[in-house]
């Protein structure tokens, strides 16, 4: 189980996301079948089809053998981290605006969130991708690490797939308003532990951690995500910005509310942010060995009280 997480891991950092065949691609499809005959604008027909998108998948990989399962393991983590992806958009973006290249440091804000890149100059742009690097260092390198650790290779598979079909139908719209609610509190709900460890990682990293950690869950509590305002505020303290206000999306305009109480993020901020995620992704390894240990001492006890 320990070399399954490391084998992942190295994988990711050596070869980043598999270029043909993803696993992530296929569920996607899967998904997009589903809600074509599930669809209806209700939240019981959007929990139906959250159900069948995600247990199904997450029950094959539980009833594997044990053995296979340890095989199957650092495939799953491998398939489901995408931190290298992440740092390789970031620097990306960082050399754009470096050079001055804001029509094409545009094209990169789609890989990293759903903001229209329309709407943003550098300085949006900047921010986008400091606030995403943190959004997504979460989601798509500490959970799969973490829930590994917590629960193997279902665990990884459940987040996974929730936090793909949260991409896929969870947005406030007219379509998915109903349908996609199931989907993105699934998603907010197995984020909840992933989103907290990035927190307390990021609070490492930060100087004056108490008064930063007061800061930090004061403002986290008024973004209307329970993740998302835990990682990009203590984010903003590690890197000494400020993030959040005013934010165009496809649906519309939301104005965030402002985490941090530094300058707004620059060109350098991108750069800063990039390291900021590799040295999270590496303490979240070294997080999802130790919760692997101690949950299987917690289980080794369980047995022999039986």
């Amino acid at each position: 189980m320990l070399w399954s997480l490391v084998a992942g891991f190295a994988a990711d950092k050596v070869f980043g996301d598999p270029s043909k065949h993803h696993p992530v691609a296929y569920f996607g499809r899967y998904a997009q079948f589903l809600e074509k005959h599930l669809y209806r604008d209700s939240k019981l027909a959007g929990a139906l089809f959250t159900a069948a998108a995600v247990v199904p998948p997450t029950l094959a990989v539980a009833a594997l053998p044990a053995k296979l399962r340890k095989l199957v393991l650092p495939v799953a983590v491998w398939a489901s981290l995408g931190g290298t992806t992440l740092e390789n958009v970031g620097k990306q973006v960082e050399a754009d605006l470096k050079a001055g290249d804001v029509a094409h440091a545009r094209t990169w804000v789609p890989w990293l969130c759903s903001r229209d890149p329309h709407y943003l100059d550098g300085d949006g742009i900047a921010r986008a991708a400091v606030e995403s690097l943190a959004e997504n260092t979460s989601d798509a390198a500490v959970a799969p690490l973490v829930w590994a650790g917590l629960a193997g290779g279902p665990g990884v598979v459940a987040h996974r797939a929730a936090n793909t079909l949260d991409a896929i139908v969870g947005y406030k719209n007219d379509r998915y308003g109903n349908f996609g609610w199931a989907s993105a509190r699934l998603d907010d709900v197995l984020g909840l532990i992933p989103a907290r460890v990035t927190t307390l990682i990021h609070l490492g990293l930060a100087p004056k951690q108490r008064e930063v950690w007061r800061r930090v869950a004061r403002a986290a509590r008024t973004h209307p995500s329970p993740n998302a305002g835990w990682v990009e505020a203590s984010a903003a303290e590690a890197l000494g910005v400020t993030l959040g206000g005013r934010t165009v999306y496809p649906h519309g305009v939301e104005n965030r509310p402002e985490l941090g109480a530094g300058p707004a993020p620059s060109v350098e901020t991108v750069g800063r942010a990039v390291h900021l995620s590799r040295l999270t992704q590496i303490v979240a390894l070294g997080v999802g060995l130790v919760l692997h240990e101690f949950q299987k001492r917690s289980c080794r006890r369980a047995s022999n009280l039986v």
